[in-house]
């Protein structure tokens, strides 16, 4: 299944309001099984979203890369960090990496990352919904559901466990 990101975007607009008195309610009251539950909803989200259908994190979303990550994937590609730095990356106003451009240079056409193996942190954590205290991340996560679809359907199955 293909994921249109205008609708993902459009679909979590339409009940931005709601999700954030929801959310804001939610990390007030801090459940004790909030982290199981998110966990058990990120599984089922995941069992029915593939992420190569959609892609729009690696389309839209510029991810902080770390020093880490620029020596991992600068000897992947067989470059020295100051090359990768130079052909792929910038600066941004926070002061970190970032890609140059967008969508990711490393994504193929058919949703498939080259550097997959060796991708940034940020990367690898997105869309960070199967971690602990989540509460922390509670306005992350709101964000998020403009871009991912298994996020969106993961706030919908919070509200169907804890009540709207």
């Amino acid at each position: 299944m293909k994921f249109d990101p205008g609708k993902i975007k459009q679909d979590a607009n339409k009940k931005l309001k709601e999700n954030k008195t929801f959310l804001a309610r939610l990390k007030s009251k801090k459940p004790g099984n909030l982290d199981r539950i998110v966990s058990d909803l990120h599984t089922e989200a995941f069992n029915r979203i593939n992420c190569l259908d959609c892609g729009n994190c690696c389309r839209t979303l510029g991810p902080r890369i770390l020093q880490k990550d620029i020596d991992r994937i600068a000897k992947f590609l067989g470059l020295k960090p100051d090359g990768l730095i130079a052909n792929y990356l910038r600066i941004d106003e926070d002061g970190d990496y970032v890609f140059k451009s967008m969508p990711c240079p490393f994504l193929g056409e058919d949703n498939y990352c080259f550097i997959y193996e060796v991708r940034p942190k940020a990367c690898a954590e997105y869309p960070h919904t199967n971690r602990r205290k989540f509460h922390q991340i509670i306005d992350l996560t709101l964000k998020n559901t403009e871009t991912c679809p298994a996020v969106y359907e993961i706030i919908e199955g919070l509200k169907e466990n804890y009540g709207r």
